[in-house]
């Protein structure tokens, strides 16, 4: 029941939402439109906002302005409008048909460049307001890995690249960029508040994102900005587990500190008042049920084991869930289980699990998974299969797995909120985003054409109410943020050649301009009828996917 209401809670918000985003894309789309129309005279009988019957409408001079009732659309009808129509000589003068080739064509332009100037001046208003972007803080480094050899701490926070300072890490990965195959000198400052200078190689990198212009990137190996969360794994012969923690739990305090990251758990107890019995203060998470908070109490005499005597331990080794008919389901693995080795070697961290099951090769029977079970070692023999998987850029990924997923979460990345109070400045970089969106867009239909990014992220308006929503729900900034990228796309969209588009108009009037007559009005309903066809495909097509993800939960 709780999830139902949770899930109608959310539909709701998403309806609103997308209504909103969409009405005013969609006013500012017709409004170029419109105005262009007006400037040159051109009569406009209809702005309508919506489709189907009007609910409200108003005549102001030749104009009938009016809200429909299905608000997901909009349209302005102009006089004359109609290739072929039987159109006075008086009236000829407001006519759209009859108004020059170069004139029709500023006109259909008109509304998606509207789009295209509306999310510069967004973009710059979310730069005024400003913008959460990732800190210059890096997350856990794995020992051993280059940036660790180098001297890379976990929670370093990057005050300098070579003397220019860095703001964001954005300003860091860009001083990377710049700098791949040289030696960079890092001014960091630790946790404990101490500066430290860092002098180490940038490497070249193949970018993972299909939808960047850059190839290569800068890297070293091992520097990022994840921290693992205070989530936690509890053996059975653990103090806490007596209490009542559980794997899986996440600690938001221990005494009076409060702690997000999985590794300021050790400092958090070393730090807890021994005096009294030390109080710790969870959550749990259940799948379709809200979080648990659950508060306990140690004693001090247990507390002064400190972390290593309390047995807690990183939970990405227990089994958060087993999927249903997997290969792990159907062999015997069970939630809560705790892996210790694959195939006779030790596991560590998941991501020693992933390597070990997509390197299987399909020459061995199976693979051997062994584990700990309530307190008592067992060994499952699980043979890996073939699936595909959406990457966090869209591609497909076809790879062995046995459907298994941790207890994994990582805390939320340190933030620095950026503002342009210059408004000059701010539309700046507000075009500077804008350019970089549409080059993003562009892209991403050829990464799709091709197949390096799925088709299964092409989603509709179910996709676009879900963004809308999550995004109102985390602020003005990202609402506004997800209504420029929206724009942009309709930018792009409506100029595609395709006709019953603004873009398939373009193309007729083109043509027109260049032979100096227009096409005949058969070529161009036939055309229009493809046109149709083809949008109207596109848009199924991307209802299933969004169905499908809804249902599924997947892309």
């Amino acid at each position: 029941m709780q999830t139902l209401i949770g899930f109608l809670q959310n539909g709701f918000i998403y309806f609103i939402a997308c209504v909103i985003l969409l009405g005013i894309l969609i006013f500012v789309h017709e409004l170029g439109h419109f105005l262009v129309a007006r400037w040159c005279n051109v009569r406009v009988e209809v702005f309508s906002l919506g489709f189907g019957r009007k609910i409200w409408k108003k005549q102001v001079g030749d104009t009938t302005y009016c809200i429909s009732v299905i608000p997901l659309g909009g349209y302005v009808k102009m006089f004359g409008d109609q290739p072929g129509a039987q159109i006075s000589e008086e009236d000829r003068k407001v006519s759209f048909t009859h108004k020059t080739v170069w004139q029709r064509i500023a006109i259909v332009l008109a509304g998606p460049l509207m789009n295209l100037f509306f999310a510069v001046l967004v973009f710059g208003m979310v730069a005024m307001i400003g913008m959460d972007q990732r800190a210059p803080v890096l997350g856990d480094i794995e020992s051993g890995t280059p940036a660790a050899v180098a001297g890379f701490q976990s929670g370093d926070r990057v005050l300098s690249i070579d003397g220019e300072k860095v703001t964001t890490y954005e300003d860091v990965a860009t001083l990377m960029d710049e700098n791949i195959g040289g030696s960079v000198r890092f001014t960091v400052v630790r946790p404990d508040g101490t500066q430290s200078e860092i002098k180490t190689n940038v490497v070249g990198k193949k970018n993972p994102n299909p939808l960047s212009m850059t190839p290569t990137i800068g890297d070293i190996e091992g520097m990022n900005t994840l921290s693992r969360a205070s989530m936690v794994g509890v053996p059975t012969d653990s103090p806490l587990y007596a209490i009542g923690l559980r794997t899986g739990d996440r600690i938001l305090s221990v005494g009076d500190m409060k702690v997000e990251k999985f590794r300021d758990l050790g400092f958090a107890f070393s730090k807890a008042d021994l005096s009294r019995p030390v109080s710790i203060v969870a959550e749990r998470y259940e799948e379709g049920k809200s979080p648990e908070t659950l508060t306990m109490t140690l004693t001090a005499e247990i507390a002064k084991r400190g972390f290593l005597g309390l047995r807690l331990e990183s939970p990405e080794l227990y089994l958060a869930k087993v999927v249903g008919g997997s290969p792990a389901q159907k062999a015997g693995l069970q939630t809560g289980d705790r892996l210790i080795a694959v195939d006779g070697k030790p596991v560590l961290k998941w991501t020693d699990v992933l390597n070990a099951v997509s390197s299987y090769d399909g020459k061995k029977e199976h693979l051997t998974f062994d584990l700990v079970r309530d307190g008592k070692a067992e060994t499952i023999r699980i043979t890996p299969q073939i699936t595909e998987q959406m990457t966090a850029y869209g591609s497909e990924d076809r790879r062995f797995t046995i459907g298994i997923v941790p207890w994994l979460a990582y805390a939320n990345p340190d933030v620095v909120t950026t503002r342009i109070l210059n408004p000059a400045m701010a539309i700046v970089k507000g075009a500077e985003q804008s350019w970089e969106f549409s080059v993003i867009t562009l892209l991403s239909f050829v990464r799709l054409f091709q197949g390096e990014i799925s088709h299964k992220t092409v989603g509709g308006l179910l996709s676009i109410g879900q963004a809308a929503g999550e995004t109102m729900k985390m602020g003005l900034s990202k609402f506004l943020t997800m209504m420029a990228i929206i724009s942009i796309n309709l930018f792009i969209l409506n100029l595609l050649p395709v006709p019953v588009l603004d873009g398939g108009h373009l193309v007729f009037y083109s043509i027109e301009a260049v032979k100096g007559s227009p096409l005949s009005l058969k070529k161009m309903e036939f055309a229009q009828q493809i046109g149709l066809v083809l949008l109207m495909g596109l848009m199924v097509f991307a209802l299933y996917n969004d169905v499908t993800r809804l249902i599924f939960g997947r892309m």
